[in-house]
């Protein structure tokens, strides 16, 4: 059995680096195809009916959907998954609803004791354009109850804009997952550089390294990427950028000690011998023997990374709206947690816990599948 084999036996055997994966594996399939599992594919799932803010999970409403004036064009599949599909529907939330001819009467939801009578012509609801000619309103009648009139369901309530909480945590898992890759790309990248040529050249190049090592270790993270965000300003690509470099220190500890431990064996000795080139050697021979402790910090990496987004949101200088963040959905509706609907917070952070416990889950299952003293 290969050494690759014998690792993937332990890490499956483990059951909670499974449930890990499983979780990991599930949320990136949602993140995925966020846009075509939401009750709201719209773009950053933000479709506001403000009458119905601040609703508890199953909170069920008759919903009237009125075609818009100006065309909405049809994007690819791409697209849609990309960023979503604008509607071509304005929603509006209706108690009850009556047909008189061409005209549609509807007691409209205000809140849940108030409502208000609104008229509408039928072609108007359905084209937008008023058409002079007779028509079978019949026929419309039966289309527009068929297509235009219909329950809908917020599984998880909205949120104090009228929101679905549900769509907008499936499209924040995007946040969540992107931020991680990305810190995990930058500390990565940084932390194995410095990390490789401080372990392998030692000297001068290692006091150096190490001194700015233990200089970003000393400052505060979350001090650290503040400055970062207001230095590279807030948005959603920044965040990413800024959390990415304050966790690249970690990295390049274990990569300078491992090196270390490595460099003065014989297979680096007989590289040496050979005439091959310090990088080659670093990186042919090198690297592959110490990836394993790396994979265990990535993996810590990432959920740290979530944690941290997290709470730049919740602060107001990570993602900024309407795009949904976990975090940004928590300090949108921490104050529903005192009050009537705790689950508008709650959710967000069961979410943020489920992904960051199946991350460390993950990181433990890989110390121990590539710890090489453990039983098959």
């Amino acid at each position: 059995m290969s050494t690759q084999q014998t690792i993937l036996k332990r890490l499956l055997r483990n059951k909670g680096a499974l449930g890990g994966l499983l979780i990991i594996g599930l949320s990136v399939f949602i993140s995925i195809l966020a846009y075509f599992i939401s009750p709201d594919g719209t773009p950053d799932a933000n479709r506001m009916l403000l009458e119905v803010e601040g609703q508890r999970p199953g909170f069920s409403i008759d919903i009237l959907a009125i075609k818009k004036e100006q065309p909405v064009p049809e994007r690819n599949f791409f697209s849609k998954m990309i960023s979503g599909q604008p509607s071509a529907y304005t929603w509006v939330p209706i108690r009850s609803w009556t047909f008189k001819d061409s005209l549609l009467e509807v007691q409209r939801y205000i809140d849940e004791t108030t409502s208000a009578r609104e008229v509408y012509r039928l072609d108007v609801i359905t084209s937008g354009i008023q058409h002079a000619s007779n028509q079978d309103w019949k026929l419309l009648q039966q289309k527009i109850t068929a297509d235009q009139i219909f329950k809908h369901t917020y599984w998880l309530g909205t949120d104090k804009f009228g929101r679905d909480i549900l769509s907008r945590l499936l499209v924040g898992t995007r946040v969540s997952l992107g931020v991680g890759i990305i810190a995990v790309i930058i500390s990565l990248t940084i932390g194995v550089l410095l990390g490789a040529v401080a372990g392998y050249y030692g000297g001068r190049t290692d006091d150096m390294v190490m001194w700015l090592v233990n200089v970003v270790w000393s400052m505060p993270t979350l001090l650290v990427v503040f400055a970062l965000t207001l230095a590279l300003g807030r948005g959603f690509w920044q965040v990413f950028i800024a959390v990415g470099l304050t966790m690249w220190v970690g990295v390049a500890r274990i990569i300078r000690g491992q090196i270390f431990s490595l460099k003065q064996l014989e297979f680096v000795e007989a590289a040496r011998a050979l005439g091959y080139k310090n990088f080659r050697i670093i990186v042919k021979h090198i690297l592959p023997n110490i990836m394993g402790p790396v994979m265990v910090v990535a993996a810590g990496n990432f959920a740290t990374a979530i944690v941290v987004e997290a709470g730049l949101s919740f602060l107001g200088v990570g993602v900024q709206p309407p795009q949904p963040s976990w975090g940004l959905m928590i300090k949108e509706n921490y104050n529903f947690i005192i009050t009537h609907n705790p689950m508008l917070a709650l959710a967000p952070g069961i979410a943020i816990m489920l992904l960051v416990l199946a991350f460390n889950l993950l990181g433990n299952g890989l110390r121990d599948a590539l710890d090489v003293r453990s039983k098959i």
